[in-house]
């Protein structure tokens, strides 16, 4: 197994649940003021980043930009549909289902060799 391809996939898998925490996890807490949510959401935003940027760097090796960032988008749906599910208690729909499969088909024709 090659880490270079690997340990990109496993670092933005990591960093996103961070993210998700930072950018959604509040939506728990609506009675919280933002003066105290800012705050705690870049803290566990700096972990995100102490994750992405190494996973950029490392993939960059072996991936294009566009691969990376399609890679991170496709990543982040999933994270987001399960901590939508598990941590908000939000159903997954038809639309929701789709549109991921929208986004899977972008990322077929961006890791595809069409040369």
């Amino acid at each position: 197994m090659n880490w270079l391809y690997v340990s990109p996939v496993l670092l933005l898998i990591c960093s996103n649940i961070f993210m998700t925490f930072a950018w959604y996890g509040q939506l728990k807490f609506p009675g919280t003021s933002l003066w105290v949510v800012i705050p705690v959401s870049w803290g566990i935003a700096f972990v995100e980043y102490c994750l992405a940027v190494p996973a950029n760097r490392i993939g960059y090796a072996v991936y294009s930009a566009a691969q990376l960032k399609i890679m991170q988008e496709v990543i982040t749906l999933v994270v987001f549909a399960f901590f939508s599910v598990l941590y908000l208690g939000e159903a997954i729909k038809w639309n929701h289902v789709a549109a991921f499969g929208c986004l899977g088909l972008g990322a077929f024709f961006a890791f595809h060799n069409w040369a």
